[in-house]
């Protein structure tokens, strides 16, 4: 069942977005080729805590990280390590805050120093199939209108859509009843109503959509070692246009 917001709960998710938002923009400044994503991830927890809030994310289903840290080749749910990034390195930066019970979501792909030309592209393509997917979440449109805004851009520049994992409903539960696929037919799915609260997180690959899992059984990368970036935003649908909780611009 799709659990519809009140005002005042989608201002209590905001709060939460709001910090979030600001540990992304920290991250942004410490970002370099040397620092390992274990580094970054105590910087998150650290912040997070200092905000009074918490990572929803650790200890979910025996999760022992604040934050997913996804280099290069890996889709989602990269484990930081002790790896130091390396200049041209890609790395995605997944957490979910809990602020008095009311959560926010947000993943953001990095440039590590100087990237690639096909690096850049696909970061740009990423970024932008979020904010279509976002642009087609109006009251009366469907999932399926915002799954096939983010396929149809990703495809027309050659890059392929994770189906593996999609966004979801969240409010005070990280994922509540409501899957929003990044690929599908327009008018299809469930009717978009004022109070729905979900993330749009697209996850793009230049090569197949094929995935595999790690050892860890958490991790998911490219089965063909290709490059994969991956934003997300968690929005709110109102009366007047979506609501990003999570914008960091």
């Amino acid at each position: 069942m799709v659990i519809i917001k009140t005002e005042r709960e989608i201002e209590l998710m905001a709060e939460a977005g709001k910090i979030l938002t600001a540990c992304h923009r920290e991250i942004r400044l410490i970002i370099r080729p040397g620092i390992t994503t274990l580094e970054i991830d105590k910087f998150a927890e650290d912040f997070i805590r200092s905000h009074g809030a918490t990572s929803e994310q650790k200890g979910y289903r025996g999760y022992r990280f604040a934050t997913c840290a996804s280099v290069n080749d890996e889709i989602c749910h990269g484990f930081p390590t002790k790896e130091p990034l390396k200049d041209g390195d890609i790395v995605g930066i997944d957490m979910v805050v809990n602020l008095n019970g009311w959560l926010a979501d947000s993943a953001w792909t990095y440039p590590v120093g100087q990237i690639s030309k096909e690096a850049e592209k696909l970061l740009k393509v990423t970024k932008e199939c979020l904010y279509l997917g976002i642009e087609a979440s109006i009251i009366g449109n469907r999932i399926g209108d915002i799954s096939h805004a983010i396929q149809s851009h990703a495809e027309s520049h050659g890059y392929s859509v994770v189906r593996d994992f999609m966004g979801h409903g969240i409010g005070q539960s990280m994922h509540e009843d409501l899957q929003v696929p990044h690929f599908g037919r327009p008018h299809r799915g469930e009717r978009l109503r004022e109070g729905m609260v979900f993330t749009i997180e697209p996850m793009i690959n230049i090569g197949s959509y094929h995935l595999k899992i790690d050892p860890n059984k958490w991790t998911a990368r490219t089965t063909d070692g290709s490059l994969s970036a991956q934003y997300e935003h968690t929005i709110a649908i109102t009366k007047h246009q979506p609501l990003v909780l999570t914008e960091q611009d």
